[in-house]
């Protein structure tokens, strides 16, 4: 029997939710750059499935990887761990 790998979770905050049942989480990792040094932010932005529209702009969100369903949204969210205030 085969054994299926862990999936992938992140865990960002919406920064959109204007679309029926999705919503776009912006992820922000601290980067050393590889020369100067320096702390650089990177953000990454994934659209993520909200099946009942329970996310708001600035709640924090714990999303995980699954099928596609559709071209660009390949994550789902698995639960809101604050809300805005």
């Amino acid at each position: 029997m085969e054994t299926r790998s862990l999936r992938k979770e992140r865990i960002g905050i919406v920064s959109s939710n204007k679309m029926e049942k999705s919503v776009v989480v912006s992820e922000v990792k601290k980067v050393k750059h590889p020369v100067y040094g320096k702390f650089v932010l990177k953000t990454k932005k994934y659209v993520a499935h909200d099946e009942k529209n329970d996310c708001n702009e600035g709640d924090t969100v714990k999303i995980m990887e699954t099928r596609p369903m559709s071209k660009t949204k390949k994550w789902r969210i698995v639960e809101i761990i604050e809300r805005a205030k």
